[in-house]
């Protein structure tokens, strides 16, 4: 039965009413609008945080804006599990998740081809309740990409096992649609900002190569790296697997820039994979 998934964090951590919501992602927009990306030529997938809007909403906003003058029918967004412990991958897949802005609808053939491709994806409704990862992506989605159904799906445990299998799915259920995927994550957590940039720069490193088996290494390794590794893991490997040539990092910022606070951070990443026009690999705004 089809059902629609509550806002959790609206009016906390972005604005709950659809007016001051929308002026806050426009504006998040504007700003980052003024700088100049490399011309996208194909779009396949993103990766942007998930924290409080008014902090990594400056840098969502950079991958977001890549989503003016494109039309997609689906939006696949990928995020971790912070509240819920299990094994594969949860997928709501019927009905909607619900904002300020209304229901955004899930695409229910494309859920249904989650859950045949393979064993990991399945129903699990309870991750999702509290789940802020994919929520915060809504807005900027909402916005921008209004005529999108989604497939919402949260990653419990983040094995190499399962991030394969997952992005191996994705580009096989994705297949022949005009789709973008989306990984939510955030990148180390309350360390100093010169030691989350240097533990962030092994992601950034990683993404910007297009090198998702070198990105799980990283966080076999390591996993503070980032909380949604996995997630960025199946989802740079879909967007490979469905043709996408270039990586590009399009913004890098910590929460200590918002805040002022530069003694516990949380890194923020934005990146964008397809197609771009030469020259490619711009690192804007890490360093």
């Amino acid at each position: 039965m089809s059902s629609i998934r509550r806002a959790a964090v609206a009016g906390t951590w972005y604005p709950g009413s659809a007016t001051a919501l929308a002026a806050a992602v426009d504006g998040h927009l504007a700003t980052a609008a003024a700088d100049a990306p490399a011309e996208c030529v194909d779009l396949v997938a993103l990766v942007a945080p998930h924290a409080g809007l008014m902090y990594s909403g400056p840098v969502a906003a950079h991958a977001y804006r890549l989503l003016r003058d494109r039309t997609f029918d689906l939006a696949v967004l990928v995020g971790p599990s912070h509240f819920v412990g299990f094994d594969g991958v949860s997928l709501y897949a019927s009905g909607g998740f619900e904002t300020p802005f209304g229901v955004a609808p899930i695409d229910e053939e494309c859920a249904a081809a989650l859950l045949r491709a393979t064993p990991v994806v399945r129903e699990y409704p309870a991750a999702h309740a509290r789940e802020h990862s994919l929520e915060m992506q809504l807005p900027f989605l909402q916005r921008l990409a209004s005529g999108a159904k989604i497939v919402p799906m949260v990653m419990g445990f983040q094995t190499e096992d399962t991030a394969r299998a997952l992005g191996d799915a994705l580009a096989t259920a994705v297949g022949g649609r005009k789709a973008l995927l989306i990984a939510s994550t955030d990148l180390s957590h309350y360390h100093d900002a010169a030691t989350a940039a240097r533990l962030d720069a092994v992601v950034i490193d990683r993404v910007s190569r297009f090198d998702a088996d070198g990105l799980q290494t990283a966080l076999d390794a390591c996993p503070e790296h980032a909380c949604g590794g996995g997630p960025t893991v199946a989802v740079m490997r879909a967007a490979r697997l469905a043709g996408a040539r270039d990586a590009v990092v399009l913004r890098y910022a910590d929460s200590g820039d918002v805040s002022g606070d530069k003694t516990a951070v949380v890194g923020y990443l934005a990146a964008a994979f397809g197609t771009f026009a030469p020259p490619t690999g711009h690192h804007g705004g890490h360093g």
